[in-house]
Formats: structure tokens, C-alpha cells, sequence
């Protein structure tokens, strides 16, 4: 199969969907490896790399697209992007459809078929090529959170580990996933006050286990959050419905509840986000103030880090990558049950429940 690797052109977004090493796997499998010149640069990845590893390299995104039967990318295609599909094309991305009306509908439009890192699921509910980023994005958070507490990011001016006579922050942490764990493990490490909410007790139960009592435990609801959201000096949003748009649990009232200067780091905002007064914003600008609270908004955290983030990334995707370039399109996913979950569209059709949910 000809697979093609273009340059990312999110803003902010250095990742790169496959390392030299990913290219190599798939050359020496005798698939024929496209790679837009400096799409590894973000990530330290030189061309020569690539070449090395039996990719070819092209100067001009348009040709890895023309020539490609599968294009592997790291984030969503953007409106230059867009006129580049084609029916006859496999596009394996992260897509969060139900997060963007506009998107999903150009995808329907040019008849690709779209598969979606975040939706490819194991039969025992875990979602492996969506668990690296989140793992990243979550540790991110606090670190995130406790730049943006400082007075000169328009925060309350809080050190999130305090200082002997003085208590450190409280950081809030909304969902007990993949995030919601590795962004308590950074905050705890930082010396914060730590609570969790999640919505299942035996979710809460193990987390208490294996912090050993550091964090808060309370089960979710509205009466809960709102009284954690009023005391948080940081709230970090970690909620996920695979495939669906995030649940508003933090509505735009509790938001005028909280104290001035405290901050918000949504990572459900490529999903929608979880907190009501929350939109996407980028690396460039990434936060802005509302009710006198900091919001973080960046969909593509992990492109703060892209090269952590790139191995992490190919680690988990190229076996699927490898498996459906092997076996052509229809046969993976008629074989392999994970895979199948991750088609969002296809011949013009929404093939995924949540998605279809998502847009009535």
C-alpha cells in the first residue's frame, strides 16, 4: 500500500504521525512510505532520516496526498486540507468528529473513508492509540495549570506546591481516565491538594488504593462538582465518552462561582469540552479570561512536547497501520474487531454511533 506522511499544519502541532523507525517497519514490509519534506522537523526528525529508513521524501504536501491509498496524519484535516480528499482514500487520524458539525460534514461530502485513533477500542473498553495522548496531555495539565496560576499569566498568583506556613493549591480534577490519573500523579508530585471526582465508584476506590489516601475522592454530580469547583484554585477537565461530545459538567454559573484569577485546563476540549464556558483556542494565543477565570483551551496539548509525543504516538499505531496496509482496507476490518471501531466515515456515511449521536 502507498502510505502518505504529511507535514502537520495545525498551529503549534510539531508532531509527525510516523518516526523514521515507523517508516523503516513499513519499507521493509514493502509498503511504499511518502513524507512531506520537514514533516519530522518539529519533532527532530531530519528528511535524511526518512530517506535513510527507504521513505520517500516530497517537497509539496499535494503530492503525498495525490499518490497516497493511506494517509496517516496526527490531527484532523484543516480547510486547506480539505479539497485533498477523495473517496478512494483512507485517512487515519484524530478526528473527534463530534466535537466539529463543519468537519464532519466536508468529510461526508468528499467521500473519504475516516478512521479515528480515538475510537479504535479494545474489546475490554480501552482505547489504545487515544491512551499515549492522554498520558501526555495529562501530565501536561498541571504543569499548564501552574504557569497559567502565576500573576503575570492573569492567575491568582499562587504556587501550586506553597511553601512551609503557606498551603498549596487545590487542583481539581474532573473524570479518573488516562488523564485524569497522570495529571493527579504530576499535580501530587508538585505538592498540590489533590480531588478527584468520577462518576465510577470502582474507579474511585482503586485510585484511593494506589495513591494511598493523597487524593480527595468524591463521586460526581452536580451538587459535588460545584462545591469542588468553588474552592478549586485549578480545575483540570479529563472527561471522555469515546467517540461522543463531553458532557457540560461545569456549567457557566458554577465558572462565575469560582475565585478570580483560578484556572481552567479543559483536555476534553477537542471533544467539546467539559466545562460550559469553554472554547478551543491554539498554541499560539491558548488561553483568555471570562467571569474573571483563566481558561486553557488547547486541543493539541501534547504538541508542546512532539517529540515525547511522536514515539509515544507511533508506538501505539503502527501495528494498526502495519495490519491495515497488510490486509487492505476491507479485510482489517472485517478482521480486527479494534480497528473496525475506529471507521467514523465512509462512502458519504456517518459509520460511528457516538458520532451519529452527536448530530442527531
Amino acid at each position: 500500500m502507498v502510505i502518505g506522511v504529511p507535514r502537520e499544519v495545525k498551529d503549534g502541532e510539531n508532531r509527525v504521525a510516523l518516526t523514521p523507525a515507523g517508516a523503516d517497519a513499513l519499507a521493509r514490509a514493502e509498503h511504499t512510505v511518502l513524507v512531506e519534506a520537514s514533516a519530522g522537523a518539529g519533532s527532530g526528525f531530519r528528511d535524511g532520516e526518512y530517506a535513510a529508513a527507504g521513505a520517500q521524501v516530497l517537497p509539496e504536501a499535494a503530492a503525498v496526498w495525490q499518490r497516497a491509498e493511506l494517509i496517516v496524519k496526527v490531527k484532523e484535516p484543516l480547510p486547506e486540507e480539505l479539497p485533498l480528499l477523495r473517496p478512494d482514500l483512507i485517512l487515519f487520524t484524530y478526528l473527534h468528529l463530534a466535537g466539529s458539525r463543519e468537519l464532519t460534514a466536508a468529510l461526508l461530502d468528499s467521500g473519504v473513508t475516516g478512521l479515528a485513533y480515538e475510537t479504535v477500542q479494545f474489546p475490554d473498553g480501552s482505547l489504545p492509540l487515544l491512551i499515549p495522548m492522554s498520558e501526555v496531555a495529562g501530565k501536561l495539565a498541571p504543569q499548564i495549570g501552574a504557569h497559567c496560576l502565576e500573576k503575570h499569566q492573569g492567575g491568582r498568583g499562587v504556587l501550586i506546591s506553597g511553601v512551609p506556613g503557606v498551603p498549596p493549591a487545590e487542583v481539581v480534577i474532573i473524570g479518573c481516565g488516562a488523564v485524569g490519573v497522570n495529571a493527579a500523579k504530576v499535580a501530587l508530585g508538585m505538592g498540590a491538594s489533590v480531588t478527584m471526582l468520577d462518576i465510577n465508584h470502582d474507579r474511585l476506590k482503586y485510585l484511593d488504593d494506589i495513591l494511598q489516601d493523597r487524593v480527595v475522592t468524591i463521586y460526581s454530580n452536580p451538587y459535588n462538582i460545584a462545591r469542588s469547583v468553588e474552592y478549586a484554585d485549578l480545575i483540570v477537565g479529563a472527561v471522555l465518552i469515546p467517540g461522543a461530545r463531553a458532557p457540560h459538567l461545569v456549567t457557566e454559573e458554577m465558572v462565575q462561582g469560582m475565585k478570580p484569577g483560578s484556572v481552567i485546563v479543559d483536555v476534553a476540549v477537542d471533544q467539546g469540552g467539559c466545562i460550559e464556558t469553554i472554547h478551543p483556542t491554539s498554541h499560539s494565543e491558548p488561553t483568555y479570561l471570562l467571569h474573571e477565570v483563566v481558561h486553557y483551551a488547547v486541543p493539541n496539548m501534547p504538541g508542546l512536547v512532539p517529540r515525547t509525543s511522536t514515539f509515544a504516538l507511533t508506538n501505539a499505531t503502527l501495528p494498526h497501520i502495519s495490519f491495515l496496509a497488510g490486509k487492505g482496507l476491507d479485510a482489517a476490518l472485517t478482521e480486527d474487531a479494534a480497528l473496525s471501531a475506529g471507521l467514523n466515515v465512509r462512502g458519504g456515511e456517518i459509520r460511528h454511533a457516538a458520532v451519529a449521536e452527536a448530530f442527531a
